[in-house]
């Protein structure tokens, strides 16, 4: 009885939170079978990453279409860790000249001509991982199931 409820209350826990990957997994996951590509950007000090992390990734809609339509990565753009992603080496190269160092992955996914980066950023890829959607705000979660749908 105990194995029941242990095995019940994980599996609900499961189904409450985003199956958040780092880019190494969604590689992984990407070379079994294809799907589209949900990728969050935020730092620690973004005040409106927050209230994403506590409004939108919270909502039980959202949470169940990014689990089963998505791939969901969530990354740090301030992350002083080297990132290996389709071949690639990607670093944080701001690190040692920038009082908010932006690291080389999201640079390169998601840079503005002309535009400073900004957070958060929320980028959609398709099944080919073509960039489809990208957002520089921050998305309600209304806003981002429509986004989702």
């Amino acid at each position: 009885m105990a194995l029941v409820a242990l095995v019940n209350s994980t599996v609900n826990a499961q189904k409450s939170t985003i199956n958040w990957l780092s880019f190494e997994q969604l590689e992984d996951s990407l070379a079994v079978k294809q799907k589209k590509v949900f990728i969050n950007f935020y730092a620690d000090w973004c005040a409106y990453c927050k209230k994403m992390d506590a409004a939108s990734f919270k909502d039980k809609e959202v949470i169940a279409k990014l689990n089963s339509d998505f791939y969901a990565v969530k990354m740090n753009a301030e992350s002083k860790e080297a990132i290996a992603f389709r071949g690639e080496l990607f670093t944080n190269k701001q690190l040692e000249t920038h009082r908010n160092p932006t690291h080389e992955l999201a640079l390169v996914l998601a840079s503005r001509p002309e535009t400073p980066f900004s957070l958060p950023t929320t980028i959609i890829l398709d099944k080919d991982f073509n960039i489809t959607q990208r957002y520089f705000e921050y998305l309600s979660p209304q806003k981002l199931l429509s986004i989702l749908n």
